[in-house]
């Protein structure tokens, strides 16, 4: 009996269909604020983040779905939204937004993985032979989660493959989606702020991510070459 697969295109047509509304919300609730940021008045920064940080827990929820609906649309990014909630709501509360929006739009996309049709390309993608030949793949996979510049869909197709069950799957995306969540948090209130050694702090960290990832890599390729070599 053949296997019933989800539409891809459909998925993704409704996701940036729902990503847009939700868009068009967050400007109708934050216009004025919206305002004041485009053309910013001199001494005005508490005043404009009283504003922001009044609208309460429904305008949160908001930015908390579209973080989750941008994660889960391959080849879209939700920095900038993770930034904006940052700069709206602090580093705390801006993380537990970020973070809880990351950890549910890796959790639909793992839900719906083996019922959508991949393509070949996907498949066989580089990354997610890396991924699944790790010494520690559990670890790897916790790794490609934090990495901002690998999707998250490559690092859910290794983990459906893998096998990895509901609790290991569970702990590596609270894990893995920390650093990045709280990072873009903190990049963005210190942007608020005006506070440019923090800014540059949050971008050498995101960078160290990255070169973390690349350096893992590298060996990586390494150990595989010497296996072959022998």
């Amino acid at each position: 009996m053949k296997k019933k697969t989800l539409n891809k295109k459909l998925l993704i047509a409704l996701g940036v269909f729902l990503a847009i509304i939700i868009i068009i919300f967050i400007y109708q609730n934050y216009r004025p604020e919206i305002g004041l940021l485009v053309h910013p008045v001199p001494h005005e920064k508490e005043r404009l983040l009283h504003m922001i940080r009044a609208h309460g827990i429904a305008n949160s929820l908001l930015l908390l779905v579209l973080i989750a609906v941008l994660n889960a649309i391959p080849g879209l990014s939700n920095s900038l939204i993770c930034i904006l909630s940052g700069l709206c709501y602090g580093p705390v509360f801006g993380f537990i937004i970020n973070w809880l929006g990351n950890v549910l739009g890796n959790c639909v996309v793992m839900s719906l993985i083996r019922q959508i049709k991949l393509s070949k390309k996907i498949k066989q993608h580089k990354l997610i032979k890396s991924l699944m030949q790790q010494k520690h793949p559990l670890i790897g996979l916790t790794i490609g989660f934090m990495i901002p510049v690998v999707p998250s869909i490559l690092v859910n197709y290794a983990g459906a493959q893998l096998n990895v069950n509901r609790r290991q799957y569970m702990a590596m995306v609270l894990v893995g989606m920390a650093p990045t969540s709280f990072l873009y948090a903190f990049g963005g209130d210190a942007i608020f702020k005006g506070n440019l050694k923090r800014i540059i702090s949050a971008a050498i960290c995101i960078v160290i991510l990255i070169g973390i990832y690349l350096i893992i890599k590298k060996v990586d390729e390494n150990r595989k070459k010497q296996l072959k070599a022998e």
